[in-house]
């Protein structure tokens, strides 16, 4: 699917209010087209930001990550269809996977499954009860989720060639934990460059603090996306 490259970047307002977030936006000006809202925002009135970024041409992905019964699950996500917001994310259980199917129904909002976190590695997993590398649980959850009928993955950039390999062209893959060459990495495990991600097969590059702790955060996003022009195919 061709895009601008601009539309390929998700920048992640995970600040700690809605006047934070509406000044960064401010800042990035037509710099950035589509802004993440996580828990930290959603939950300090963020959630009621996403229509004004939607009448302001904007477009946004509410990190939700969904998980509860199928009619809860479902409800839910018919309202979020409602909101104007164009992404929104699931865990890619497959009960809840066709249950967020089902509650968007025809309108234009798009179902991403989240695989694993990029925060967990083999031990985390363990850790957690699963007798799974990530790679095995990735390629578990791609294929589940291609079969159900979501509408993109969120996985890491280490396992975005294998993935796509999976679901084919059709479904989006989003990718977080990027951090430009240099950067730090944080809690990461399983981080890549733009560069890096791009190439191995991602659509969108979700980027937070290497942008919301930049000194000219627009600066920061222009380069982000610079560098996407430059890696992505033509």
């Amino acid at each position: 699917m061709q895009r601008d490259a601009r539309e390929r970047l998700i920048v992640a307002l995970d600040l700690p209010s809605v006047a934070a977030a509406e000044d960064l936006v401010a800042r990035l000006g037509d710099a950035v087209a589509v802004y993440k809202i996580g828990y930290q925002l959603a939950f300090a009135g963020g959630l009621s930001l996403t229509r004004r970024l939607v009448d302001a041409d904007k477009q946004v992905f509410l990190d939700l990550k969904l998980h509860d019964i199928g009619n809860t699950v479902a409800k839910g996500v018919a309202s979020v269809a409602r909101s104007g917001a164009t992404f929104l994310t699931v865990h890619a259980y497959p009960q809840t996977m066709h249950a967020a199917v089902d509650g968007r129904g025809d309108s234009g909002l798009r179902i991403l499954a989240v695989s694993v976190l990029t925060s967990y590695d083999d031990a985390d997993l363990a850790a957690a009860g699963y007798d799974f590398t990530v790679g095995e649980l990735v390629d578990e959850r791609a294929a589940q989720a291609r079969d159900i009928g979501v509408d993109g993955l969120v996985c890491s950039g280490k396992e975005a060639a294998q993935v796509r390999r999976i679901v084919g062209p059709r479904l989006a893959l989003v990718t977080p934990g990027i951090r430009p060459a240099g950067a730090d990495i944080g809690e990461q495990k399983r981080a890549m460059t733009p560069a890096e991600a791009i190439a191995a097969g991602a659509d969108y590059l979700v980027v937070g603090r290497p942008i919301l702790d930049a000194p000219d955060a627009r600066a920061a996003a222009q380069s982000i996306v610079a560098e996407i022009a430059k890696a992505a195919p033509n």
